[in-house]
């Protein structure tokens, strides 16, 4: 039988649907999670995809953070659950204290859309596995609010801890300190970044082709490994 992995779509998500592509040509079953429902239909990881949930009102990832599954999300991620937030995902998870720190506009209040490259930082994460410590990968960034931010206690811990899990390469898109692009807890099972790996899973995309493939590969391993 074969991993499966939840896919949750908010009002306002747009690459849920990307998300689930790329579960399955990683080799897992893709299941659907509606935002109203508790129930995670006894998936093994969830991933919290990019998009504008609720339309990114009063702040990105502030309103889904109190979306019905999201009790049930926090509560399994703290049991070990592996959680993956991409974008609008990496907000949500901000939100919810499963990850720290916080998602501000970008600093030059555009939004950007552009092929970005990466340094994977730890590849000892449930969605890192699969790639080598410093490889470099080039993934799609588009987003408003991608700016990370934390305070000077918080970003000498992620950094002590081995808990930045990618930095911007040659250029900081949007302003993040630390040039930040992703981040892991501690236990490794929960990470959150901007970038977009599920638009990097085919050879025809981009200078990046498959390099995002890894994510969805790694949880895999982790899985079977587990």
């Amino acid at each position: 039988m074969s991993a499966r992995v939840g896919v949750i779509t908010f009002p306002g998500t747009l690459d849920d649907r990307d998300t689930q592509r790329a579960v399955r040509l990683a080799g897992a079953e893709a299941v659907p999670l509606w935002h109203k429902d508790k129930d995670l239909k006894q998936v093994d990881a969830v991933v919290l995809p990019g998009g504008f949930s609720y339309g990114d009102y009063l702040r990105a990832g502030a309103i889904s953070r109190f979306s019905p599954i999201m009790e049930t999300v926090i509560e399994q991620a703290k049991a070990g659950l592996p959680v993956l937030g991409i974008c609008n995902g990496f907000q949500v998870l901000t939100e919810t204290h499963l990850l720290p720190g916080a998602m501000l506009q970008n600093n030059h209040l555009q939004f950007i859309c552009r092929e970005q490259k990466l340094r994977v930082e730890n590849a000892d994460t449930a969605w890192t596995v699969d790639y080598e410590q410093g490889q470099e990968i080039h993934v799609p960034l588009k987003n408003m609010d991608g700016r990370y931010v934390a305070d000077e206690r918080t970003l000498a811990e992620l950094e002590a801890e081995g808990r930045v899990a990618f930095r911007y390469l040659d250029v900081n898109p949007n302003g993040s300190l630390n040039d930040i692009a992703g981040i892991t807890n501690a236990a490794g099972n929960v990470v959150g970044l901007m970038p977009h790996p599920e638009h990097a899973v085919e050879p025809l995309i981009g200078a990046g082709g498959t390099d995002g493939l890894g994510f969805f590969t790694s949880i895999l391993k982790k899985l079977v490994n587990a």
